[in-house]
């Protein structure tokens, strides 16, 4: 049983850490969206999603990004434009021309354009930010390619692990066709349809979605603001109904994940912060027989200074209650500084970065409120087969496996009418396969299948909040370098 708990216990933190950060990595629905407006139109083989593109099929996109083929086809007919490559086939010819007369391509060298070598996502990158009217050597460096796209809110590398395929460059060119150009005043499908590049007619599916997902993403984004920085006060709550089987043991459980957190910045750059977090396993099977349920509180506190941890033994009731000082290792942290430090960019517009697994968004007025509804596809599994391959590389073929499938995602947004996210509900079928050692070195394996449902409400921002500590006489100090015994 304790194994059970244990694999059960590892299981449950995965699912919460996938449930934020899940994402893509099978884009065919993609790639015919964009085949539908002429952007994306495959070989004779169909669209060969599982291969990686080249430069010479870069180059087409790009071309089709600035609204320009049929000119450039025309001006190549007409012998006003040229290229001195001489590796380029006949299909692609048109438009390297024209990304040479506009200076937008110097090939690999004098003479050769580099058509059949492979273009990497850094690459694309490149020539998508040239799309939406960045300039090399002013607006970014080459390499820096991919950071600038991460601030520019249409590349994620979460999304695109392992080799950059076409099926990847076809999520890529999705994003960026939603997100700003360099102008900031519109997006780019919305451009190439108001020039006449795009047809409005076909592309109108598309750009309601767009602009759908650029409203959700922009409340989003407004939870990054400097105000929610510095103070953000959220409830959190989780339902899982899980089928386990582990070590040949068939149970099945309720799960409930309650909590919440408050979180403040002081002027005098103090933090405070209260997060409690109730897990909470539903009749479960005891070793004499009885069902019971069983609830793990893990409570965290910081005030004037100080860490506060409290956890629980549901076993036995024990409560464990610490505190240590900060001794200025958290007092002095700047929420901007220490996202710097994980290099991870902030959307200097709109973040679009997850609209290629989008499979439809919907939204309704209710009251003054608008509801969206988002159904996520069911193909990032395979991003998590990427991570879990990775991480098998660290941990050794024998200390972890993995096996995951995630079914069609559900979340819905509410946003009040200043276009404020209230809250966000979040639904999907899930089913695992883990196999792990024990502390004897034998390996144990549980296999789950669950449904979840989770539900975030913010509660206030900024000046609003208010954060309401527990009494701390009970708690003990301990060696901060010392682990907290937890039960």
């Amino acid at each position: 049983m304790k194994r059970t708990l244990r694999l059960l216990a590892a299981a449950l933190m995965l699912t919460a850490a996938l449930s934020i950060g899940a994402t893509a990595a099978d884009f065919e629905p993609v790639a015919q969206e964009l085949s539908a407006i002429g952007m994306f139109r495959g070989t004779g083989s169909g669209f060969e999603l599982d291969r990686a593109p080249t430069r010479a099929e870069a180059a087409i996109m790009l071309v089709r990004l600035y609204g320009a083929e049929d000119s450039a086809a025309a001006d190549y007919a007409a012998g006003s434009i040229s290229h001195p490559f001489t590796d380029v086939p006949a299909y692609a010819a048109p438009h390297v021309a024209w990304l040479y007369t506009e200076g937008l391509t110097k090939g690999v060298s004098a003479d050769k354009f580099g058509s059949a070598e492979l273009c990497s996502v850094q690459s694309y990158a490149t020539f998508l930010l040239r799309a939406l009217g960045y300039k090399d050597g002013e607006d970014f460096e080459y390499a820096d390619a991919l950071t600038c796209a991460q601030e520019k809110g249409f590349y994620m590398p979460m999304m695109f692990l392992g080799d950059f395929l076409r099926d990847d460059l076809a999520a890529l060119t999705y994003q960026a066709l939603a997100a700003d150009t360099a102008e900031g005043d519109t997006y780019l499908l919305k451009t190439l349809v108001d020039s006449g590049a795009v047809d409005k007619s076909a592309a109108q599916p598309m750009m309601e979605k767009m602009e759908l997902y650029r409203e959700v993403s922009a409340a989003e984004m407004a939870l990054s603001a400097d105000e929610v920085l510095s103070a953000m006060d959220m409830d959190m709550a989780m339902e899982m109904d899980i089928s386990v089987t582990a070590d040949g043991v068939s149970e099945t459980v309720n799960t409930t994940i309650d909590g919440s957190v408050a979180m403040k910045m002081l002027p005098d750059g103090d933090m405070e912060l209260a997060y409690v977090l109730d897990t909470t396993i539903k009749d479960l099977p005891m070793e004499d027989g009885t069902l019971a349920d069983q609830t793990v509180t893990i409570g965290l506190w910081m005030k004037d200074g100080w860490m506060y941890m409290s956890t629980n033994d549901p076993a036995t009731g024990a409560v464990v209650n610490a505190k240590y000082p900060m001794e200025g290792a958290m007092t002095d942290l700047d929420m901007q500084e220490l996202l710097d430090s994980l290099e991870i960019p902030m959307p200097t517009g709109s973040n679009v970065n997850g609209l290629a697994m989008v499979k439809s968004i919907a939204a309704e007025k209710k009251g003054r409120d608008t509801v969206y509804t988002m159904v996520i596809t069911d193909g990032y599994g395979g991003m998590f087969d990427e991570l879990m391959n990775m991480a098998g590389t660290d941990l050794g073929a024998t200390s972890l496996y993995m096996d995951m499938e995630i079914g069609e995602c559900t979340l819905v947004y509410t946003l009040d009418r200043k276009g404020e996210l209230k809250d966000m509900v979040m639904s999907m079928p899930m089913s695992m396969s883990m196999s792990a050692p024990d502390e004897t070195g034998a390996m144990s394996t549980i296999q789950m299948s669950y449904d979840l449902s989770a539900n975030v409400v913010v509660n206030a921002i900024g000046e609003d909040v208010e954060i309401t500590f527990p009494r701390f006489d009970s708690f003990v100090e301990v060696d901060p370098n010392a682990s907290l015994p937890i039960a």
